[in-house]
């Protein structure tokens, strides 16, 4: 019975670990910056775009396929630092957990 009673314990435990986790995800926000950072995308946790920054300088005579692909750069940039940031959360909440080998987080 104290088997059952503390693997109960361990799951609630682990549960809210999850939803610290996943709140610690949520309001993560980072840059990413393309073309010298004259381009500047800041997304949020869930991948929304919170703001765009174009340097000025950046639209003078600027053909406008070079700043679009600066955005999408920006943007590439930043989803691969929100990923890093989100594993990093991850890894924090849930380094001491010991999953069987080739089992992962759902997340």
């Amino acid at each position: 019975m104290k088997d059952l009673m503390g693997l109960i314990k361990q799951a609630r435990e682990m549960q809210d670990k999850v939803q610290d986790a996943q709140a610690q995800v949520a309001a993560l926000e980072v840059e990413g910056r393309s073309g010298a950072s004259m381009v500047t995308i800041t997304l949020t946790g869930d991948y929304s775009v919170k703001a765009l920054k174009i340097d000025p300088d950046l639209l003078n005579g600027a053909e406008v396929e070079i700043v679009e692909d600066l955005i999408v750069a920006a943007f590439q940039d930043a989803k691969v630092r929100l990923n890093e940031a989100q594993a990093e959360t991850m890894k924090s909440a849930f380094g001491d957990i010991q999953l069987p080998p080739g089992m992962k987080m759902p997340f």
